[in-house]
């Protein structure tokens, strides 16, 4: 078996691995280490997130660095806060025993002259994100001129990100000699543009298969329907009652709406996207790594860079658009050598999109059958069971068990059990009016209640315009959704609702009027004002100004 020491770490950076309790090197560690340390190379390494990467780069950069330099001479580039402080924790951890070995972070949401401070009395490694350390550079607060290592982590997520540029412009700022370190999880088209722009020959690394997924990740999907998909997911967070997971939505009111429902359903669940502030963020995730909340709903903008350990489910509320996100989506499990679960909500005909992952990943997703309620219960009821027996005694409440026996003593034990369960289970529904989560299930439901609703149009009715739309990832029942949520109004107070591409159309009840024209006033979404009027004749009106407007022209739509 490899050990460190084997790699050709020196006595010190041993001496760190042995308080950490490190045992062996993981499979990158073992391939990219001693290559590192030997030679002076540019390397691009492809590793799922998970496979011990920091190590992989922090032991080498350590061992190379002087500490008698007070210059920077490492720096690393990371996609988000989150991770750019983890891996500044990390390396501080590896260095723990390199006398006056400082590390500084820096990033955005903290004080920008403070981290000039800490860089100007000396930081060997530099760990930043890209748009904070380009500001601080063309501020002239921090000097990358002279640095020897650069490393680029999790580079496929910065560049989905949006960062190409920033990372082009921060590069030209760092000599050609430096040795130039690219680890990644996938390998697009993107990333091979920095590899061939910025690097000389670089030597290639892949621990698994390129732009593969993690062996010890079971890949399911369950075929439902579009409205049925909460219903899914609660029937899979109660098929498997030991979860801590996260749960992935495309947009920031989804994440939201899917974190509500939960928490109003009884589960510890918490939201994170990008209308949290830092503080907020930063209190979700220390209750998520605390395991205070077992089910974190994201986006993935605001997921990206978030390493939490036993993550034991990924779950896709909706599938991304790029292959390359579902890969460091399910990445977020499977961790370590544990095995981890990545579940799929697909509709009907978005079964295609299974093939490609599959065909990308080069890896099986097998499909699934929704468990029954009764099979979901008799899960649940084997788990309590267990949970009681494995329930460790109080010893100073034994004091309290003659009365209670005594109490309890005129009821049989199958009765006493049935009393336990009853109460235990008493808002789990045996019977819901819907276990069909099959399209063809909903669509026969989904055409009579738009029948229903098309004979029963209200006539007291008023007609909004609103300016979201199918670009901003809505289809006509989601956005009823949001609106029915946003407003607190009831199902039926809420109908006739049109998806166009850029703007939509919906109704409600005439007093509902002045209520939902206020309700939308100064309502920012995504940095764009969210603006309803009311149309009425071809025309639109604003509560707010009074004046008239022509309506945009549009195709007419049925009503839903």
């Amino acid at each position: 078996m490899s050990t460190f020491k084997s790699l050709g770490l020196n006595q010190k950076l041993l001496k760190a691995v042995e308080k950490l309790g490190f045992e062996s090197p993981t499979e990158v560690q073992l391939k990219v280490i001693p290559v590192l340390l030997k030679e002076k190379t540019d390397l691009v390494a492809l590793a799922q997130t998970g496979t011990g990467k920091t190590a992989a780069f922090g032991f080498p950069m350590l061992q190379k660095i002087d500490i008698d330099n007070r210059n920077t001479q490492g720096l690393i580039i990371s996609p988000t806060r989150e991770l750019c402080l983890q891996i500044t924790n990390d390396i501080t951890t590896y260095g723990q025993d390199l006398k006056n070995l400082n590390i500084v972070a820096i990033y955005g949401g903290a004080n920008i002259t403070e981290q000039a401070r800490k860089i100007k009395r000396g930081a060997h490694i530099v760990v930043a994100t890209p748009g904070r350390l380009k500001d601080m550079i063309k501020r002239k607060m921090v000097n990358i001129s002279a640095i020897e290592f650069c490393v680029l982590d999790e580079a496929d997520e910065m560049l989905n990100m949006g960062f190409y540029e920033d990372i082009k412009d921060i590069l030209k700022n760092t000599p050609n000699n430096k040795d130039s370190w690219l680890f990644s999880a996938t390998m697009p088209p993107e990333v091979s543009v920095i590899a061939k722009k910025f690097m000389h020959e670089p030597k290639e690394i892949t621990v698994g298969t390129k732009n593969s997924s993690a062996k010890n990740i079971n890949h399911q999907y369950y075929v439902v329907g579009a409205r049925e998909r909460y219903n899914a997911l609660r029937a899979v967070i109660s098929f498997n009652p030991e979860i801590f997971g996260c749960i992935f939505c495309r947009t920031k009111i989804e994440t939201q709406k899917v974190a509500d429902r939960l928490i109003n359903d009884g589960y510890k669940a918490a939201a994170i996207h990008g209308d949290l502030s830092q503080n907020q963020r930063d209190t979700v995730m220390k209750s998520f790594r605390l395991k205070k909340i077992q089910l974190l709903i994201a986006t993935d903008v605001a997921a990206r860079g978030i390493d939490v350990d036993d993550i034991t489910h990924v779950i896709n509320y909706q599938l991304p658009d790029e292959i390359e996100v579902y890969t460091h989506r399910s990445g977020r499990t499977g961790r370590a050598g544990k095995q981890g679960t990545s579940i799929i909500f697909i509709t009907k005909s978005d079964q295609r999109k299974i093939r490609m992952i599959e065909n990308k990943l080069q890896t099986k997703i097998a499909r699934k059958d929704m468990p029954s309620p009764e099979v979901i219960f008799t899960n649940k009821v084997k788990n309590w069971i267990d949970q009681i027996k494995s329930t460790p005694i109080k010893s100073d409440l034994k004091i309290y068990l003659p009365e209670a026996i005594e109490s309890l003593a005129e009821i049989e034990k199958e009765s006493l059990i049935e009393l336990m369960l009853s109460r235990e289970f008493r808002n789990f529904d045996l019977n819901p009016k819907s276990n069909d989560y099959s399209d063809r299930g909903r669509e026969r439901l989904n055409k009579r209640d738009r029948s229903e609703k098309k004979i029963n149009a209200p006539q007291d009715k008023d007609r909004f315009f609103i300016n979201v739309g199918a670009r901003d990832k809505y289809e006509w029942q989601s956005l009823k959704d949001f609106l029915r949520s946003f407003l607190n109004l009831s199902q039926d107070d809420v109908f006739q609702v049109e998806v166009m591409k850029n703007f939509s159309f919906f109704s409600t009840h005439k007093k509902h009027r002045d209520f939902v024209l206020k309700s939308f006033e100064n309502l920012m979404m995504d940095n764009r004002k969210v603006n309803v009027e009311l149309t009425k004749k071809g025309k639109t009106y604003s509560l707010k100004s009074g004046v008239k407007k022509k309506k945009s022209g549009f195709k007419k739509k049925k009503f839903r």
